[in-house]
């Protein structure tokens, strides 16, 4: 007999309950009404066999003890009263069927036996295990001895006689004990583990209703997919961006049908090429950019991903992220029309000044003095013509390169001579390590120009001295070369955005080191266009190393 719960504002019918979920005054009527019942049996059998018995004042006692004790245990309000106060009701029915034994024995035999039912349930309450044992023992062998000590003619083979009776309540109230000791220890684990999987849920629900807030308030969409493909999680905003790309008529549209467009906008992404597919099929990438939609409503979307991992490290799904970034795409887009813009119209009036410049210069009765200034103005007005040019290309992507036999050492020897002068003006000591020849195929005066850029940024951006190394190798049918400096350094994110257009670094912009951000954008792009690549290490007060590889 457990302590009662707490009651819940629903419970089921009264026969469809278990036992600890009725009230504790209906728990102790349940435990009684066996004895009640086996007690009003009883007196049936001997009224219609033993009518005499009933005379036996004995008999009678037990009788109306047994449904007083019945009637006291709907009446009392044990949860009122201290709660092992209920344990009253088997002791008291251990009186009761002392008299009941004693008055009935003549008509019926073996009514002592009912003892085990009060001796169950002392045993069974779970309260106060070892008393309840020993009441087990003392209540059966009051039962059987109470009648004998009060007659006062005793003998020792009389007491010993029925004491195998007593034993065997005691035996069966042991095994009840045991029993009920070890269900209760079970019940108290279950109970615990129960409280801890219902705080487990709670905080569930909670982390549950925290991810739906945060993915709410995210400017972002987000879609996450099982191993299978299957979404299992889609915030708000990325189910209208999925409005936006479904097709109209189309209900439940596949990943192939969607309205998923390339940076032209017009042509489709290929199905192998879609964010949610290649984030199916295990890859993590960042920034692709993809256009979703058609018409005046198509937006532009940068897309990540990120694969998520069992305990085994296996693939498990995926989590990909929908950035809207129209607006800064068509903002890029002004930007470069404007460039190519104005690009287009400094051009006109350069060649026209160059085109003047070449008539003056072929007049022989120039003096020196005033060819050597126009010789200043023509070169300046050309590097601003190559700027202009390499605006328009940087822009369209493409760079024209007219590729030549050509020896890169050579290369390299000529502008670090040329970069000597602003070298000792800052300080700067430069060395180079190539070979003394090393021959390549490649547009000899755009060579010239990355070398330039690299070796110009490698001094600018070292403003308190240091020293610049240029070195120049063959490697595995590729020639390489690398411009090397302890400047300033770079950061992470600086590195990632070092080759985008018009971008410097904030220490730089904060400087009075001059630039406007084209120097490797373009740099990146002649290397592209002879089929290279080039790369960078770089650590903020470390330096930084630029590496070029290209086809020999």
């Amino acid at each position: 007999m457990t302590r009662p719960n707490v009651e819940s504002a629903e419970r089921p019918p009264f026969f469809k309950r278990a036992f600890h979920e009725h009230t504790l005054r209906m728990r102790v009527v349940l435990t009684q009404i066996p004895l009640s019942v086996t007690a009003a049996i009883t007196a049936v059998l001997v009224l219609l066999f033993f009518p005499d018995t009933l005379d036996n004042q004995l008999f009678r006692t037990f009788l109306i003890s047994q449904a007083l004790l019945l009637v006291a245990c709907f009446a009392v309000p044990w949860h009122r009263l201290p709660f092992p106060s209920f344990l009253v009701i088997p002791l008291l029915d251990m009186v009761s069927i002392t008299f009941g034994r004693e008055g009935g024995q003549e008509a019926l035999t073996g009514l002592g036996v009912l003892v085990v039912l009060p001796v169950i349930w002392l045993c069974a309450s779970g309260l106060y295990p070892r008393m309840a044992v020993v009441m087990c023992f003392l209540g059966p062998l009051g039962v059987v001895w109470g009648p004998l000590l009060l007659r006062g003619e005793t003998t020792a083979q009389d007491l010993s006689r029925p004491f195998l009776f007593p034993i065997l309540m005691l035996g069966i109230g042991v095994s009840v004990s045991v029993v009920t000791t070890s269900m209760m220890r079970q019940q108290k684990t279950l109970e615990e583990k129960d409280v801890a999987l219902n705080a487990a849920f709670e905080a569930s629900r909670h982390h549950e209703r925290l991810l739906d807030t945060v993915l709410d308030a995210l400017p972002l969409g987000v879609v996450a997919v099982d191993g299978d493909g299957h979404d299992i999680l889609m915030n708000p905003r990325q189910r209208r961006t999925h409005r936006l790309a479904t097709p109209a008529g189309v209900a439940d549209p596949n990943e192939s049908q969607l309205l998923v467009f390339g940076e032209d906008r017009t042509t489709p992404v290929p199905g192998d090429q879609r964010p949610v597919r290649r984030a199916v099929l295990g890859e993590k990438f960042s920034d692709q950019l993809i256009w979703i939609g058609t018409g005046p409503d198509q937006r532009a979307f940068s897309t990540s991903a990120r694969p998520m991992r069992d305990e085994q490290q296996n693939f498990a799904g995926s989590v990909i992220v929908f950035s809207d970034v129209t607006e800064l795409v068509n903002a890029l887009a002004a930007k470069d029309d404007f460039v190519a813009s104005v690009s287009h119209e400094f051009r006109t009036p350069l060649t026209s000044i160059l085109g003047y410049l070449d008539l003056v210069l072929d007049d022989a009765d120039l003096g020196p003095a005033t060819r050597g200034q126009l010789d200043v103005v023509q070169r300046n007005a050309q590097r601003m013509l190559t700027l202009v040019s390499d605006l328009l290309a940087v822009r369209s992507g493409h760079l024209a390169v007219q590729p030549e036999a050509l020896d890169l050492a050579e290369l390299v020897r000529g502008s670090i001579d040329s970069a000597g002068p602003r070298a000792a003006q800052a300080g700067v000591r430069l060395s180079v390590n190539v070979p003394d020849t090393l021959q390549a195929r490649a547009d000899s005066s755009r060579i010239s120009q990355v070398l330039d850029n690299l070796i110009s940024n490698a001094i600018k951006y070292s403003p308190n001295g240091g020293e610049v190394e240029v070195a120049a190798w063959r490697e595995d049918g590729e020639v390489v070369c690398r411009v090397r400096d302890s400047g300033m350094g770079m950061t992470v994110d600086e590195q990632d955005q070092a080759f985008a257009r018009f971008f410097r670094a904030h220490g730089v912009r904060n400087s009075t080191i001059p630039g406007i951000g084209l120097g490797l954008p373009i740099t990146k792009a002649i290397v592209e266009a002879h089929g290279g690549t080039i790369t960078l290490e770089s650590a903020p007060g470390q330096g930084t190393a630029f590496t070029v590889r290209m086809p020999a």
